[in-house]
Protein backbone atom coordinates (compact mmCIF):
# COMPACT_ATOMS: atom_id res chain seq x y z
CA UNK A 1 0.00 0.00 0.00
CA UNK A 2 1.46 3.37 -1.03
CA UNK A 3 1.73 6.13 1.55
CA UNK A 4 1.86 9.84 0.80
CA UNK A 5 5.22 11.38 1.78
CA UNK A 6 5.12 13.48 4.94
CA UNK A 7 6.08 17.16 4.80
CA UNK A 8 9.62 17.92 6.02
CA UNK A 9 9.91 18.80 9.72
CA UNK A 10 10.03 22.40 10.84
CA UNK A 11 13.68 23.27 11.45
CA UNK A 12 14.79 25.27 14.50
CA UNK A 13 18.27 26.33 15.53
CA UNK A 14 17.95 24.38 18.79
CA UNK A 15 15.24 22.22 20.35
CA UNK A 16 14.77 21.43 24.06
CA UNK A 17 12.52 18.65 25.44
CA UNK A 18 12.34 17.27 28.96
CA UNK A 19 10.40 14.76 31.03
CA UNK A 20 9.39 12.31 28.31
CA UNK A 21 9.28 9.59 31.01
CA UNK A 22 9.63 6.80 28.45
CA UNK A 23 8.70 3.56 30.19
CA UNK A 24 6.18 5.06 32.61
CA UNK A 25 2.40 4.79 32.50
CA UNK A 26 2.02 8.55 32.18
CA UNK A 27 4.14 8.87 29.03
CA UNK A 28 2.17 9.93 25.93
CA UNK A 29 4.51 8.34 23.40
CA UNK A 30 2.33 9.02 20.36
CA UNK A 31 2.39 12.77 21.03
CA UNK A 32 6.16 12.75 21.50
CA UNK A 33 6.62 10.84 18.27
CA UNK A 34 4.34 13.18 16.33
CA UNK A 35 6.19 16.21 17.69
CA UNK A 36 9.64 14.84 16.83
CA UNK A 37 8.40 14.03 13.36
CA UNK A 38 7.23 17.63 12.90
CA UNK A 39 10.22 19.43 14.49
CA UNK A 40 14.00 19.09 14.29
CA UNK A 41 17.20 21.09 14.89
CA UNK A 42 20.98 20.75 14.52
CA UNK A 43 21.16 20.69 18.34
CA UNK A 44 18.57 18.66 20.25
CA UNK A 45 18.69 18.86 24.04
CA UNK A 46 16.97 16.14 26.08
CA UNK A 47 16.71 17.88 29.44
CA UNK A 48 16.36 14.97 31.86
CA UNK A 49 13.85 12.26 32.81
CA UNK A 50 13.84 11.05 29.22
CA UNK A 51 13.87 7.42 30.32
CA UNK A 52 11.90 6.57 33.44
CA UNK A 53 14.14 3.96 35.05
CA UNK A 54 12.24 3.80 38.34
CA UNK A 55 9.84 1.10 37.11
CA UNK A 56 12.16 -1.74 36.03
CA UNK A 57 9.77 -4.53 37.20
CA UNK A 58 6.80 -3.01 35.36
CA UNK A 59 7.95 -0.90 32.39
CA UNK A 60 5.28 0.33 30.01
CA UNK A 61 6.91 0.05 26.60
CA UNK A 62 5.31 -0.02 23.16
CA UNK A 63 6.29 0.19 19.49
CA UNK A 64 5.86 3.96 19.74
CA UNK A 65 8.58 4.09 22.41
CA UNK A 66 10.92 2.18 20.10
CA UNK A 67 10.03 4.54 17.26
CA UNK A 68 10.94 7.59 19.38
CA UNK A 69 14.44 6.26 20.05
CA UNK A 70 14.82 5.22 16.41
CA UNK A 71 13.77 8.67 15.21
CA UNK A 72 16.23 10.42 17.55
CA UNK A 73 19.04 8.18 16.32
CA UNK A 74 18.03 8.93 12.75
CA UNK A 75 18.31 12.65 13.49
CA UNK A 76 21.86 12.02 14.75
CA UNK A 77 22.70 10.04 11.61
CA UNK A 78 21.42 13.00 9.58
CA UNK A 79 23.91 15.28 11.37
CA UNK A 80 22.14 16.54 14.51
CA UNK A 81 23.96 16.75 17.84
CA UNK A 82 22.07 15.12 20.73
CA UNK A 83 22.73 16.40 24.26
CA UNK A 84 21.38 14.10 26.98
CA UNK A 85 21.03 15.82 30.37
CA UNK A 86 20.41 13.35 33.19
CA UNK A 87 17.51 13.80 35.61
CA UNK A 88 16.32 12.10 38.79
CA UNK A 89 14.29 9.42 36.99
CA UNK A 90 17.16 8.49 34.67
CA UNK A 91 20.05 9.06 37.11
CA UNK A 92 21.42 5.65 36.12
CA UNK A 93 22.53 7.28 32.87
CA UNK A 94 25.14 9.18 34.90
CA UNK A 95 27.54 6.26 34.44
CA UNK A 96 28.01 7.73 30.93
CA UNK A 97 28.70 11.31 32.10
CA UNK A 98 31.33 13.04 30.04
CA UNK A 99 31.27 10.39 27.35
CA UNK A 100 30.64 11.12 23.68
CA UNK A 101 29.02 8.65 21.31
CA UNK A 102 29.56 10.13 17.85
CA UNK A 103 27.32 13.22 18.13
CA UNK A 104 25.65 12.18 21.42
CA UNK A 105 26.84 13.72 24.69
CA UNK A 106 25.72 12.79 28.23
CA UNK A 107 26.05 15.44 30.97
CA UNK A 108 24.44 16.68 34.20
CA UNK A 109 24.51 20.28 33.00
CA UNK A 110 25.78 22.06 29.93
CA UNK A 111 26.16 25.59 28.57
CA UNK A 112 24.26 26.55 25.44
CA UNK A 113 25.18 29.67 23.49
CA UNK A 114 22.26 31.09 21.53
CA UNK A 115 22.51 32.82 18.17
CA UNK A 116 22.30 36.25 19.86
CA UNK A 117 25.31 35.46 22.07
CA UNK A 118 23.33 34.82 25.25
CA UNK A 119 24.46 31.83 27.31
CA UNK A 120 22.09 29.46 29.05
CA UNK A 121 22.69 26.89 31.74
CA UNK A 122 20.83 23.74 30.64
CA UNK A 123 20.02 21.44 33.57
CA UNK A 124 17.19 19.14 34.58
CA UNK A 125 16.39 21.01 37.79
CA UNK A 126 15.97 18.35 40.49
CA UNK A 127 19.08 19.65 42.29
CA UNK A 128 17.00 22.69 43.29
CA UNK A 129 14.15 20.70 44.84
CA UNK A 130 13.33 21.36 48.51
CA UNK A 131 15.47 19.12 50.72
CA UNK A 132 12.55 16.80 51.65
CA UNK A 133 11.79 16.02 48.01
CA UNK A 134 15.41 15.14 47.32
CA UNK A 135 15.29 12.17 49.72
CA UNK A 136 15.59 8.98 47.66
CA UNK A 137 12.83 7.12 49.55
CA UNK A 138 10.31 9.95 49.14
CA UNK A 139 10.81 10.29 45.40
CA UNK A 140 10.65 6.54 44.81
CA UNK A 141 7.46 6.27 46.87
CA UNK A 142 5.85 9.04 44.85
CA UNK A 143 6.84 7.34 41.62
CA UNK A 144 5.32 4.01 42.70
CA UNK A 145 2.05 5.68 43.72
CA UNK A 146 1.92 7.47 40.38
CA UNK A 147 2.38 4.14 38.55
CA UNK A 148 -0.39 2.42 40.53
CA UNK A 149 -2.87 5.25 40.02
CA UNK A 150 -2.20 5.48 36.28
CA UNK A 151 -2.47 1.69 35.96
CA UNK A 152 -5.86 1.85 37.69
CA UNK A 153 -6.87 4.73 35.41
CA UNK A 154 -6.05 2.67 32.31
CA UNK A 155 -8.21 -0.19 33.54
CA UNK A 156 -11.11 2.17 34.23
CA UNK A 157 -10.78 3.67 30.76
CA UNK A 158 -10.99 0.21 29.18
CA UNK A 159 -14.23 -0.38 31.09
CA UNK A 160 -15.65 2.92 29.78
CA UNK A 161 -15.15 2.13 26.12
CA UNK A 162 -17.19 5.11 24.96
CA UNK A 163 -15.05 7.61 26.89
CA UNK A 164 -12.98 10.11 24.91
CA UNK A 165 -9.36 8.84 25.17
CA UNK A 166 -7.98 12.42 25.07
CA UNK A 167 -10.27 13.66 27.83
CA UNK A 168 -8.51 14.06 31.18
CA UNK A 169 -9.81 11.60 33.76
CA UNK A 170 -10.38 12.36 37.43
CA UNK A 171 -7.20 10.45 38.35
CA UNK A 172 -5.15 12.35 35.77
CA UNK A 173 -6.55 15.66 37.03
CA UNK A 174 -5.67 14.63 40.59
CA UNK A 175 -2.08 13.76 39.63
CA UNK A 176 -1.69 17.03 37.76
CA UNK A 177 -2.98 18.87 40.81
CA UNK A 178 -0.44 17.11 43.03
CA UNK A 179 2.37 18.11 40.64
CA UNK A 180 1.17 21.71 40.74
CA UNK A 181 1.04 21.66 44.54
CA UNK A 182 4.58 20.25 44.75
CA UNK A 183 5.81 23.13 42.58
CA UNK A 184 3.84 25.79 44.48
CA UNK A 185 5.48 29.20 44.46
CA UNK A 186 8.57 30.30 42.58
CA UNK A 187 11.35 29.48 45.04
CA UNK A 188 12.67 26.71 42.79
CA UNK A 189 12.76 29.15 39.85
CA UNK A 190 14.80 31.60 41.92
CA UNK A 191 17.23 28.86 42.99
CA UNK A 192 17.78 27.80 39.37
CA UNK A 193 18.21 31.40 38.19
CA UNK A 194 20.73 31.97 41.01
CA UNK A 195 22.64 28.89 39.86
CA UNK A 196 22.74 30.24 36.31
CA UNK A 197 23.89 33.65 37.57
CA UNK A 198 26.78 32.04 39.48
CA UNK A 199 27.78 30.27 36.27
CA UNK A 200 27.92 33.61 34.47
CA UNK A 201 24.94 32.78 32.26
CA UNK A 202 22.06 34.89 30.99
CA UNK A 203 19.41 32.36 31.92
CA UNK A 204 18.53 28.76 32.68
CA UNK A 205 16.73 26.11 30.62
CA UNK A 206 15.31 23.27 32.69
CA UNK A 207 12.55 20.70 33.10
CA UNK A 208 11.61 18.53 36.11
CA UNK A 209 8.71 20.57 37.49
CA UNK A 210 6.20 19.65 34.73
CA UNK A 211 5.30 23.33 34.46
CA UNK A 212 6.17 25.05 31.18
CA UNK A 213 7.38 28.65 31.55
CA UNK A 214 9.35 31.36 29.77
CA UNK A 215 9.94 34.69 31.53
CA UNK A 216 12.51 37.03 33.08
CA UNK A 217 10.74 37.71 36.38
CA UNK A 218 13.89 36.96 38.42
CA UNK A 219 16.31 39.11 36.44
CA UNK A 220 17.50 36.37 34.07
CA UNK A 221 15.67 34.17 31.59
CA UNK A 222 13.85 31.25 33.22
CA UNK A 223 12.77 28.70 30.61
CA UNK A 224 11.09 25.41 31.53
CA UNK A 225 10.42 22.91 28.75
CA UNK A 226 7.32 21.48 30.39
CA UNK A 227 6.71 17.74 30.11
CA UNK A 228 5.13 14.97 28.04
CA UNK A 229 2.77 13.65 30.71
CA UNK A 230 0.53 16.69 31.13
CA UNK A 231 1.64 19.86 29.32
CA UNK A 232 3.06 18.44 26.03
CA UNK A 233 5.38 21.37 25.37
CA UNK A 234 8.95 22.00 24.26
CA UNK A 235 11.27 24.97 23.87
CA UNK A 236 12.72 26.06 20.54
CA UNK A 237 15.36 28.61 19.59
CA UNK A 238 15.13 30.37 16.23
CA UNK A 239 17.99 31.68 14.07
CA UNK A 240 17.88 35.04 15.86
CA UNK A 241 18.37 33.41 19.27
CA UNK A 242 14.78 33.90 20.44
CA UNK A 243 13.28 31.21 22.67
CA UNK A 244 9.63 30.16 22.38
CA UNK A 245 7.36 27.54 23.89
CA UNK A 246 5.76 25.12 21.43
CA UNK A 247 2.68 23.12 22.32
CA UNK A 248 2.24 19.74 20.66
CA UNK A 249 -0.75 19.01 18.49
CA UNK A 250 -3.15 16.16 19.23
CA UNK A 251 -1.65 12.70 19.03
CA UNK A 252 -2.22 10.33 16.10
CA UNK A 253 -3.79 6.95 16.64
CA UNK A 254 -1.31 4.66 18.48
CA UNK A 255 -1.53 1.93 15.85
CA UNK A 256 -0.60 4.44 13.17
CA UNK A 257 2.21 6.20 15.06
CA UNK A 258 5.16 4.12 13.83
CA UNK A 259 3.99 4.19 10.23
CA UNK A 260 3.57 7.97 10.34
CA UNK A 261 7.07 8.43 11.75
CA UNK A 262 8.69 6.08 9.24
CA UNK A 263 6.53 6.17 6.08
CA UNK A 264 7.16 3.68 3.30
CA UNK A 265 8.19 5.58 0.14
CA UNK A 266 5.72 5.31 -2.69
CA UNK A 267 6.80 3.04 -5.50
CA UNK A 268 7.64 4.64 -8.82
Amino acid sequence: MDMCPLPPPRRHRSLFLSDLHLGSRGCRAERILAFLRDHTAPDIYLVGDILDLWHPPFPHWTASHDAILALLLRRVQEGARLHYLTGNHDAAMRVYLGQHFQRITVAEEILHEAADGRRYLVIHGDVCDPRLLRFHMMTRLGSRLDWMLRHLDERLKRMRRTADPDRRSLIEALLKGVDAAMAFGTAYEQRLVARARRAGCDGVICGHFHKAALHEAHGLVYANCGDWVDSFTALAEDDAGRLSLIEASAAPEPADAFARAFPIPAEA
